[in-house]
């Protein structure tokens, strides 16, 4: 099991200069596909309880929110059901939850179903796919934002209010645009992305951990097709079109730099890591620009290749191959 937070990760743009190739996506036949994928709202058990002792026999029914939700917490059981206890019964807290359910809606609707759709798709492209249950909890931000294993998601609400929540998470302004409804969903699937996301473990180039990150975003635009790029990637609108016009200028500066076969920790993650802009090449250029480039390589390739299906892009290990066979160069798309 492994827990993931969403920190690595709004709208449709009517013209495809914003997007990274999305029309040539394979379509998918979902009509055959039955699965069952059940959710528990255990934020509306943990709210009825009326006692200390109610909130522990509540964590003790489901021993992984202890274990896993709450793994990063350095309190005992007793301590983490009192402190629970407590949020649940503070005025102003009680108000921010009624809230969440407004902004969140409703969570088969928002979430539940896209998630099922999702799934449905994963399972066509891989029949062994497991089903993970789903539960929805909110704890005052005392979890973590996603928690996600083979069989398991557990999904901290609190952290998704967006904008107009009376609390947000404790985090980088830049930070907080992901903190939305929104990017629920396409954030679980590039998770999901993990287990059929081959890499060589000898190649530890930049290169590598680009085109890791681009098969991973690539999978979930074709596993989730109406979601916009921005929701992919984790850009703004503003800075999608700006790096996308960009493109040329800062290919040509990792070409310089000799960036692409930088196998340097501490050099890698200037580039891989989120931040608030890419300093080394100007300020106007956001974080992570790597994973961005690693996306259009990655979607390039997928053109120039219409014959390769989401199964065998994903069991590539050679990122070398990738970038080769895509062509590309840092140029737009050529029909634009």
């Amino acid at each position: 099991m492994i827990l993931f937070r969403i920190l690595s990760v709004i709208c449709f743009f009517s013209i495809t200069l914003l997007s990274c190739k999305t029309d040539r996506k394979q379509e998918v036949d979902t009509s055959s596909v039955h699965i069952n994928v059940t959710s528990e709202n255990l934020d509306q058990a943990l709210f009825k309880c009326k006692s200390v002792q109610e909130v522990q026999t509540f964590l003790k029914k489901y021993p992984s929110l202890t274990k896993f939700y709450f793994a990063d917490t350095s309190v005992d059981s007793s301590q983490l059901a009192a402190h629970l206890f407590n949020i649940s019964q503070n005025p102003d807290f009680q108000t921010f939850r009624t809230q969440l359910d407004s902004l969140i809606g409703d969570r088969q609707t928002e979430i539940v179903a896209p998630l099922t759709d999702a799934f449905k798709r994963i399972k066509v492209h891989y029949p062994g796919f497991i089903i993970p249950k789903i539960q929805f909890i909110v704890t005052g931000f005392t979890g973590t934002d996603l928690y996600i294993s083979d069989s398991l998601i557990v999904i901290g609400l609190d952290y998704f209010g967006g904008p107009k929540a009376l609390y947000r998470p404790n985090v980088f302004d830049y930070q907080l645009r992901r903190y939305q409804k929104e990017y629920i969903v396409p954030s679980i699937i590039f998770f999901e992305s993990n287990h059929f996301n081959r890499m060589n473990p000898g190649d530890q180039s930049l290169l590598s951990d680009m085109i890791g990150y681009g098969k991973g975003y690539e999978f979930v635009k074709q596993i989730l097709p109406n979601v916009p790029d921005s929701l992919v990637v984790g850009y703004s609108e503003e800075n999608l079109r700006r790096t996308y016009n960009s493109q040329q200028q800062i290919w040509s500066y990792f070409i310089a730099s000799k960036l692409l076969y930088e196998k340097s920790d501490l050099k890698k993650r200037k580039f891989i890591e989120e931040r608030p802009f890419t300093t080394e090449i100007g300020e106007k250029v956001p974080g992570a620009i790597a994973r961005w480039l690693g996306w259009r390589i990655t979607s390039k390739f997928m053109a120039s290749n219409p014959d390769i299906t989401l199964v065998q892009l994903m069991d590539i290990d050679n990122a070398g191959r990738i970038l080769q066979d895509s062509g590309y160069k840092g140029e737009p798309d050529e029909d634009e």
